[in-house]
């Protein structure tokens, strides 16, 4: 077993215009991971406040391959702990959701309150004066491993460190306006999708900060105007380059430059149509002609707008080359049951089987195979946008976001670059 403290991996270029393949396949890349990302001083995605609207209410959800108990207390505070009794480890909470003010363990039924403190244990003093546990035995000293918690506009975000600055510093003021934007009045949850895709968890990072693939691979996309490489469009990442935001607008480009764009191009074809044009009826809750937003919070969550539909996408890391992308569908509170039967309809875009999204499982899935047959210290060429230093930029013929993801993962996995140029 490798020593995660000898890998003295090195990033080959400075500017990460290189991804080593063996980030994908290493298995002590994929415990280091596990470490310094999801146990380290970083903000992770549990759920949305609108989903534990009364007191009492938990859901199960994960940071990294850990799961944790998300709940509402009898006093509203959102608390989160280890799904792991403090006695032998056992799993505690055996239902993905529902609602308890205590939660006891099956195997040896120590109970534990909604804040994780330890209420009780059968036997404690004996049986018949015989056995029990130590006269100096505190319960206030056996409590659940809880997590930090904290939420901004509705998400919750929790971590294991104590080093971690607030979620609102985390998010920063390039990525909160855009969260402001979305969760300008309440949300309510539409329903969920839930994908398992057999590829590393961070092949689903590069794809969602990829403008440059989804006029390339998405058909639907381009052929009925939710996204096109001639739209206006712009990429902009945080000062830790890790969070990012890309966002089309409808301009109302002329068809003939869309044509000459994609000539020789098979994901144009203007000789479709919908047999059901109604998905395309639907009014937008925002007039400012977004089509798409695609935000991602380093290191595993996507917020994103498609045409008039809402969702949060947890990337759930289920072990070296398969991960689960958890889908929450949402809609806005006092919206009629017009607006909101539009929502769903247009859901119908997105997911694992969606008209747009059904081809990026599957490209997660051929990278997979394709860089297992490769030598893992080959490396991938992410130069869309150009090389030298990761900035903003407006297009949408870019990978630049990939490379400022890496270079914030670098920075948290201790792998520096090798001050090589490209």
């Amino acid at each position: 077993m490798a020593d995660l403290d000898a890998l003295p991996q090195q990033w080959p270029t400075d500017d990460f215009t290189r991804i080593p393949y063996r980030l994908f396949r290493d298995e002590a890349v994929y415990r280091r991971e596990q470490q310094r990302l999801f146990a380290g001083p970083h903000w992770n995605y549990l759920c949305i406040e609108a989903e534990l609207p009364a007191p009492g209410d938990f859901l199960v959800s994960y940071v990294g391959e850990r799961q944790v108990v998300v709940q509402r207390t009898e006093d509203g505070e959102i608390t989160a702990f280890l799904n792991s009794c403090a006695h032998r480890g056992a799993q505690l909470v055996r239902c993905l959701r529902g609602n308890a003010t205590s939660h006891t363990c099956a195997y040896h039924q120590w109970c534990f309150g909604t804040h994780g403190e330890l209420i009780g244990v059968p036997q404690q003093r004996g049986v018949k004066g015989a056995g029990g546990m130590p006269k100096d035995f505190d319960k206030q000293s056996h409590g659940l491993r809880m997590l930090r918690v904290e939420s901004y506009k509705g998400l919750i975000f929790a971590t294991f460190s104590e080093e971690a600055p607030s979620i609102y510093d985390y998010l920063g003021p390039s990525i909160r306006p855009e969260i402001d934007r979305i969760f300008d009045r309440p949300v309510k949850v539409l329903g969920y999708y839930r994908q398992l895709v057999p590829a590393n968890w961070k092949l689903y990072l590069e794809n969602v900060k990829d403008p440059y693939h989804a006029g390339l691979l998405h058909l639907f996309h381009v052929t009925f105007g939710i996204y096109r490489p001639t739209m206006s469009g712009r990429v902009t990442m945080d000062s830790t380059k890790g969070h990012s935001i890309l966002r089309t607008a409808d301009i109302g480009e002329e068809n003939a430059e869309v044509t000459s764009v994609y000539a020789g191009i098979d994901k144009y074809r203007e000789d479709y149509r919908l047999n059901d044009p109604s998905l395309f009826d639907v009014a937008p809750d925002y007039d400012d002609r977004v089509t798409n937003m695609i935000m991602t919070i380093f290191p595993n969550l996507m917020l994103g707008q498609v045409a008039n539909t809402f969702q949060t996408r947890h990337v759930r890391p289920k072990g070296l080359r398969e991960f689960e992308l958890y889908w929450t569908y949402l809609g806005f509170e006092g919206e009629d049951a017009e607006a909101t039967e539009g929502k769903l309809r247009q859901s119908n875009f997105i997911g694992p089987a969606g008209y747009i999204s059904l081809e990026d499982g599957e490209a997660g899935r051929l990278v997979q195979i394709g860089v297992d047959r490769r030598d893992p210290e080959d490396c991938s060429i992410v130069q869309m946008g150009g090389r030298g230093p990761i900035e903003d930029q407006d297009t949408l013929a870019t990978e630049v976001a990939l490379r400022g993801f890496w270079k914030h993962y670098a920075e948290a996995m201790d792998m520096p670059a090798a001050g090589i140029a490209t």
